[in-house]
Order: structure tokens, then sequence, then C-alpha cells
């Protein structure tokens, strides 16, 4: 079994860095040997698995806002792509996650995402920042202004620009806010539980 002490970075390391008997600080860890499995803890954030349906190599992220932003779904692609994999044989799952509606952000903090996921080189973005701008000003006075903040959306247009196939992708629409029987969610109770995600070679 492999898992991480995850600290919201973009390092991701393969399974055999994790059999220390320190826990290895990252948020990503991909498969280098057979009968590995891979562990993330999530409690808001993204569980995102991945596979090369081909070469039977698996990944797990957990992956945030500052996930994210700093890239971490198109690093892992680039460490397929280096070992071979084809980006048309990569199978994607992202797991419950807080959803839209329940994950709102105050101005500072989402221009500066806006500035760090550098919509310009996102090629299915639709002006999604622009349209959200301009709702907010005109509905609410600029320093009251929360704005949902829809981190899968994000995750699906990042993936789509690495040139994974849109039938490749599944994501699901269960919101670890909404439901206190079936998820822990930071963000509604500063809870210190987690719901694990797995994938295994």
């Amino acid at each position: 079994d492999c898992f991480l002490n995850q600290i919201h970075s973009n390092h991701i390391v393969s399974g055999s860095r994790t059999q220390t008997e320190r826990l290895i600080e990252a948020d990503g860890i991909m498969s280098d040997e057979y009968n590995q499995n891979l562990w993330i803890y999530t409690a808001d954030c993204m569980p995102i698995l991945l596979a090369d349906k081909n070469k039977r190599v698996v990944a797990a992220l957990h992956c945030g806002r500052r996930g994210l932003e700093k890239n971490i779904i198109k690093i892992l692609v680039q460490k397929f792509e280096k070992i071979g994999s084809s980006r048309k044989n990569l199978i994607v799952a992202i797991g419950p996650s807080i959803s839209k509606k329940n994950y709102l952000v105050d101005n500072k903090t989402f221009n500066k995402f806006h500035k760090k996921i550098n919509l310009k080189k996102l090629k299915n973005h639709e002006n999604y920042f622009e349209k959200i701008l301009n709702i907010r000003n005109l509905i609410t006075p600029k320093k009251q202004a929360f704005i949902e903040l829809d981190l899968r959306k994000y995750a699906h247009m990042q993936l789509l620009n690495e040139h994974i196939p849109e039938a490749n992708i599944d994501i699901s629409s269960l919101c670890t806010y909404e439901s206190d029987i079936d998820f822990s969610s930071w963000r509604r109770s500063k809870t210190s539980s987690r719901q694990w995600s797995c994938i295994c070679t």
C-alpha cells in the first residue's frame, strides 16, 4: 500500500518511493511496480485517479484549488507520456468533491486563481471568468462579493487541454459538503476525518 503526507503541492512520486518509514510529502503517486495500491485522502478536494489501459500503469492525485493552480494534472500527464503512454489511452475518474455552489471564495482568492490558472492556455474555458465577473459586479457590492468556484470544471478543462479524450473522463456529481453521513468535509465542519480513494495495479 502506498500513502503520502499530502501538502497541496504539485509533487508526484513513484509508488516505490512511498515505501519508507517516514511519509513522503507529495500529492500524487504513480505506480512503478505491479501489485501496488495507491491511496489518496480528501475532505472536499478532488481525488483524481488515472490509468493507462494498455500499459497497466495507474496514478492517484489529491487536487484542490492549489493543485489546479500548480498544474498537477499537466505534470502527471507528462509523466505518463515520458513512459510511452498515449494520451488517448488514459482514462480518468474524478471522485466526490465539493460542488460549485458550496465552494465560495473571496475576490482576492478568485483573482489569484484567475491569474495562476492562465485561461489563455485553456482551449475550453468558454470565457467562464469573464461571465462570472460580470454577473458578480451586477448583483453584489465588490467588497462583499463571494464567488462560486467550480473545481471540477477546471480539472475537466485541464484534462481536455492535455488532449485526454472527453469519453475517457468520468466526473462524480456527489458533493462532499452536502452529506454529513456519506462524506467528510473540511469546509462544512473542519473535521479531521477523510475519505479514501484507491487505485490498484
